[in-house]
């Protein structure tokens, strides 16, 4: 095997569930799709809940001193969003899924970019994301992109039967954005701690939290611009932890 091929396979899985998800789909009422929205929204907010958890163990909150944990989650959407704001990425992001949506021919009154934002973000966030691609670039094996790979599939075809073919053209984002972890793992090698990780991670849960809110139709957050946070917050981690 060389490295990448973890982000092949997961790339292909989640092409391969959004195109099963969109041929079931179009056969579903309105009011099903309405309902799978709604669940997908929900079980959002449980992968979120699952992002959060590391904030409450011993070795995260360890490696800060007391009080800094929160702040550092804190810190890291504050200046992440400022600079996301200041890119305007939220608006460049929905510009990136209606030329993609124009390109594909999809229907403007339809779900595209919605589909490929969320997803995008959906499947990118997360500890597998990163280690996966790293372990892959150091030849250390596909174990965790394979499991994440099934994962996506399976949560690919859920999201398509109802937001179309915007989550199949994610799979493009996500084979930049772990591509890039791959190379840095062949290059580097293991760049990050644990508890850098861990901050990433729980950065990820929030902005997860305003996907799920979003599917919900409860609350529209500029996700696209809280998206710099995941990169300031390993670096924020590090800088606290060294006081």
């Amino acid at each position: 095997m060389f490295p990448g091929i973890g982000t092949l396979i997961n790339v292909g899985g989640i092409f391969a569930g959004a195109s099963i998800g969109v041929l079931v789909g179009n056969r579903m009422g309105i009011k099903t799709r309405i309902l799978l929205t709604d669940v997908l929204g929900l079980i959002t907010l449980l992968g979120a809940v699952s992002a959060l958890m590391p904030m409450w163990t011993v070795s995260f909150r360890s490696a800060f001193p007391s009080g800094w944990p929160l702040l550092v989650v804190l810190g890291s959407l504050l200046l992440g969003g400022l600079i996301g704001s200041a890119l305007d990425l939220e608006e460049r992001l929905d510009s990136i899924g209606e030329k993609l949506r124009m390109k594909f021919g999809a229907s403007k009154e339809g779900t595209f970019v919605e589909g490929f934002v969320s997803a995008s973000l959906l499947f990118a966030i997360g500890p597998l994301a990163i280690l996966g691609s790293i372990s892959d670039g150091m030849s250390q094996g596909i174990d965790q992109l394979l499991l994440k790979s099934t994962l996506d599939f399976f949560a690919a075809m859920a999201f398509a039967s109802s937001l179309g073919w915007g989550v199949a053209v994610s799979a493009i984002a996500v084979g930049i954005y772990q591509g890039t972890w791959t190379v840095i793992g062949l290059f580097l090698g293991q760049i990050l701690t644990n508890y850098q990780i861990d901050a990433m991670t729980i950065v990820g849960g929030v902005m997860l939290i305003t996907i799920g809110l979003k599917l919900l139709n409860i609350k529209k957050v500029a996700v696209g611009n809280l998206l710099p946070a995941l990169a300031v917050a390993p670096l924020l981690a590090l800088l606290v932890h060294s006081f």
